[in-house]
């Protein structure tokens, strides 16, 4: 058994005595279920915690064990969990109708998507609301293909857009990079007709462009790269992707599910200054529910009009539960919220996550490791309530998702299983090693915090060294 599978052992060991209850509802779970849940990344080994009570920073399991929790809803609770002046915002929008689901026209659903335009500073845009990001991200590439009635598509190795078949390549890393597919079943032109870039590298995005030409209809980016390796995108590399889209007939598409109102009221292309043409929004603008949405140029929004030209038709018509006046409600009130406390929210997160990287970062330098935290911000976004802890092999610097996935470069499994497993026995949940500061955080949670990191990195040392 080598030093490393020891130290997993223990782990195991520790959380299993911590947790019987979770193992119990686990157990259960496999019988009925998917891998015993319903999305991968909430399933680690051993096994979850099963919740049953969350609030603020923090959540609590079956067996009454809490965790200061940085995982926060997929980063869309910004404020934290439950927040009571979101509830009390909810309550004061509510009017007659009740919360289950009606399937008629709100007035609430024009509140939100007149208050989402006004705080991205768009003039004659629009917004169709769906459920998920993923469906946000896909419908925006559908309207981007149906205008131009091109089938190419630009996306960022390491950039994840959720699950729609047109964007499943360039997700995760492997042997040969990321130049596969994710998914069986997918169509092999989707192999060929999604062209991947790199991150921030000027010269291979005009590479890419170039060689695509007027066969793509769009380049969809996250400004700020989310699971990829949580890295903000350079002004120059946004300033020229605009430069490129427009010489090209390409519709640029800025994925803003993560960084939407994560570092202001508002999308980060208002901090950089580059409007795109088409943005997902999604997690922070739902208040906690399920709500997402396509914002943009009127004239590529109005391809889901009926009176559209067929061959421009774009089947973007909503599901069951888009607009749900309670989703709605909820969205309202975390903008108004957001709003209102800007002042005092982002300046306090930023230096929360700041003093979250950097004592992560020494925690671990004490104790002769080599740890760099991803997720400092562009100066043009300010502070920055993300961390993601990395484990590099070399101190040439993590500037790309191929320099954060790569097994040669940083030790992922380190930070993916070993780190996330001894944080938790520790009262810590985090998910690729860090996650988000919510508004809820006390400093004496990130006091705590950086204690169980600390006490991870000597655990470290004396089994590994």
């Amino acid at each position: 058994m080598t030093k490393r599978e020891k130290l997993v052992r223990f782990l195991v060991e520790r959380y299993e005595s911590r947790t019987p209850r979770s193992r119990e509802a686990f157990a259960r779970a496999e019988k009925v279920m998917v891998r015993g849940g319903s999305h991968t990344l909430r399933l680690f080994r051993p096994y979850p915690f099963f919740v049953r009570k969350a609030q603020g920073a923090t959540v609590e399991d079956l067996d009454g064990g809490t965790y200061i929790d940085y995982w926060q809803g997929h980063y869309a609770n910004v404020l934290g969990h439950n927040p009571p002046e979101l509830a009390a915002e909810v309550e004061r929008l509510a009017g007659r109708n009740g919360p289950l689901h009606t399937g008629f026209e709100s007035e609430f659903q024009v509140l939100l998507a007149e208050r989402l335009l006004e705080r991205l500073g768009w003039k004659g845009h629009k917004v169709r609301f769906t459920t998920s990001g993923t469906l946000a991200a896909m419908s925006a590439v559908l309207l981007a293909q149906g205008f131009t009635g091109r089938e190419k598509i630009l996306k960022v190795a390491g950039g994840w857009h959720g699950a729609s078949p047109m964007l499943l390549k360039g997700v995760k890393y492997g042997p040969g990079g990321y130049e596969h597919l994710e998914s069986a079943g997918l169509p092999e032109r989707t192999l060929r007709n999604t062209l991947l870039v790199k991150f921030n590298d000027l010269d291979d995005l005009e590479r890419v462009v170039r060689k695509a030409g007027d066969k793509a209809a769009c380049f969809i980016v996250e400004p700020f790269l989310g699971a990829g390796g949580f890295l903000p995108a350079t002004s120059d590399y946004l300033a020229a992707a605009r430069r490129l889209c427009d010489r090209h007939g390409i519709v640029l598409i800025f994925d803003e599910i993560v960084s939407g109102f994560r570092f202001g009221p508002a999308g980060v292309q208002t901090l950089y200054g580059v409007e795109p043409d088409l943005a997902a929004f999604g997690k922070v603008i739902g208040g906690g529910h399920a709500v997402a949405a396509v914002t943009g140029k009127r004239f590529l929004l109005d391809c889901c009009e009926t009176k559209a030209p067929a061959a421009r038709r774009v089947l973007f018509e909503g599901g069951t539960f888009s607009s749900h006046p309670q989703y709605m409600k909820a969205g309202l009130a975390m903008l108004n919220v957001l709003s209102r406390r800007s002042k005092t929210i982002y300046p306090r997160l930023g230096a929360m996550g700041e003093a979250l990287r950097r004592g992560v970062e020494k925690a671990f330098a004490v104790q002769g490791f080599r740890v760099q935290c991803t997720g400092d911000p562009d100066p043009l976004l300010g502070g920055s309530s993300m961390f993601m802890v990395n484990f590099p092999k070399d101190s040439a610097g993590l500037r790309s998702a191929e320099d954060v996935a790569d097994p040669a470069r940083c030790d992922v499994a380190l930070k993916e299983d070993v780190l996330k497993l001894a944080l938790m026995t520790m009262g810590v949940h985090v998910v690729h090693g860090g996650g988000a500061v919510s508004a809820a955080h006390q400093t004496s949670d990130i006091d705590r915090t950086l204690e169980a990191y600390a006490e991870a990195a000597r655990l470290f040392k004396s089994y590994l060294f």
